[in-house]
């Protein structure tokens, strides 16, 4: 990438060329760096006929809404939050495949902008894609390895024009573009479009995204507190993924059957190839006594996945 600010003194210019006066735009605002800086470079284009919109699909982290209404309102864009939970959970009833839960959950956020876009009067769809997301989602010459929901997840027949000022940048890029536009918390980890259905590893229902939501937040809290004391250092995504298996545990003198949990920790540069860090075993013991406690009759098994990418994905789906 050129530097930030040439790359800026081009993407701006480009934009307000794509989305001509007196046309508007939305900005799909999931809360992570890539979203954001799009907003961001989109706010400075065209000013207040953008509009960042945050769905909530009731597939996010913890305190995810809170966090993501501060940093657009701290960066100057204007944004709103969209209700729709109950939506996404319905579609997702009964699915189980991996790439079918992408698509879904892509064509779902599509409709739910499309509505949305209507209010509005806009005719753009503004998305943070960026170059791995095409490049894992095949076409052309290119395998899948998997659909990302901004980009396998469109449907054909959607009525708003797509604009992705992003999508020839890695994520180092993104984080450097937001270090130069002030956009807070540039290393913050990635967080998969999808949302917390691709770490529900089979169905997607409220009550086990609830578990997973409560997994993945000890794991991001307990990495953090190993960061802040110098045990580790700082990796690139982690996380925990609820697992579609049951397995055998005790509480007290009382035998139990409850979920199994995987927690990764990984470390990369552009998510194109990622290594499983090594964690010494005091974390991982934290961790996995967190999430039994916290989801005690819930989790009886936690377990550490050590495989690379490739063979494996950074997320299990």
């Amino acid at each position: 990438m050129k530097d930030p600010k040439r790359f800026l003194e081009e993407a701006v210019p480009k934009v307000r060329s794509q989305v001509p006066e007196p046309k508007r735009a939305i900005v799909a605002a999931s809360g992570g760096i890539d979203s954001t800086v799009a907003a961001v470079v989109v706010a400075r284009a065209i000013g207040d006929r953008a509009t960042a919109l945050f769905v909530d699909n009731g597939l996010l982290r913890k305190g995810e809404i809170e966090r993501t209404e501060e940093v657009l309102s701290g960066a100057g864009v204007k944004h709103r939050v969209v209700p729709a939970a109950p939506r996404f959970f319905s579609a997702l009833k009964g699915v189980a495949d991996p790439e079918r839960k992408r698509k879904i959950v892509g064509e779902t956020f599509v409709r739910v902008f499309e509505e949305e876009a209507k209010a509005l009067q806009a005719d753009y769809l503004v998305q943070g894609t960026i170059a791995p997301d095409w490049i894992e989602s095949g076409g052309s010459l290119r395998d899948t390895i998997k659909t990302h929901h901004n980009v396998g997840g469109l449907p054909a027949d959607m009525h708003l024009k797509v604009v992705e000022p992003l999508r020839d940048l890695y994520k180092d890029e993104v984080r450097a573009l937001a270090r130069h536009l002030n956009v807070p918390q540039p290393e913050r980890q990635p967080f998969p479009g999808p949302g917390l259905a691709v770490r529900v590893v089979g169905e997607v229902t409220p009550e086990r995204t609830e578990t997973t939501r409560v997994a993945c937040a000890v794991v991001e809290e307990e990495v953090e507190r190993a960061v802040s004391e110098g045990k580790i250092p700082r990796p690139w995504q982690y996380f925990a993924s609820l697992l579609p298996v049951r397995t055998v545990g005790v509480i007290g003198d009382a035998r139990t059957y409850g979920d199994a949990v995987s927690v990764r920790i990984v470390e990369s540069i552009d998510a194109m190839t990622a290594t499983s860090l090594a964690v010494p075993t005091e974390v991982l013991r934290r961790i996995s006594e967190r999430i039994t406690r916290e989801l005690s009759g819930k989790v009886t098994r936690v377990l550490y996945d050590v495989t690379d990418k490739p063979p494996a994905t950074i997320e299990w789906e």
